[in-house]
């Protein structure tokens, strides 16, 4: 099932997600499978929970953008143990639809999760799927990438969306 995603100013994308204690559970996979197909229909290549409103420690990421079904990634209770080397890379946000914005991010993360099964793992990432993990991993602590940007281009980017608001188109 396609959710919709939950746009800036929902208070579930600024609360951080609670963590995921029963595994391999008919739910959970169900869960998983509706974050893939939202996020492939929304043209994403990661979605954390709070994203489509369940506030849940739970991400998907495909860098290959549904080309390529083995690099299809589900991050459970995901914790950043490395963030090496530096990136700036336009970025944007399913959540924040119609703004991007250059943000520094480490170019080779290692994430440790949990898969569906509750078994522990660790993964390293580099380029795009090292932004994927920071990324996705803010979600779930409720921050969104707008909080990497100077607070100039933050407010800038506030307004806009007020105005958005304001006219019914947000």
């Amino acid at each position: 099932m396609v959710h919709s995603i939950v746009k800036y100013g929902d208070p579930v994308l600024e609360t951080p997600a609670t963590l995921i204690t029963e595994f391999d559970t008919t739910d959970l996979h169900k869960l998983i499978e509706d974050m893939f197909e939202s996020m492939y229909a929304a043209r994403g290549v990661g979605l954390a929970a709070p994203q489509i409103g369940i506030s849940r420690r739970i991400a998907v990421i495909d860098t290959s953008a549904g080309e390529d079904s083995s690099q299809r990634i589900v991050l459970i209770n995901p914790e950043i143990i490395a963030n090496e080397g530096r990136q700036r890379i336009e970025e944007g946000c399913l959540s924040v639809p119609g703004f991007r914005e250059e943000v520094t991010r480490g170019s080779r993360v290692t994430v440790r999760a949990q898969n569906f099964k509750g078994e522990s793992f660790e993964l390293t990432g580099e380029e795009l799927l090292a932004r994927a993990f920071l990324h996705e991993t803010d979600h779930l602590n409720g921050r969104l990438y707008l909080s990497h940007l100077s607070a100039l281009k933050r407010d800038l980017i506030r307004r806009r969306i007020r105005k958005l608001v304001k006219a019914g188109e947000w």
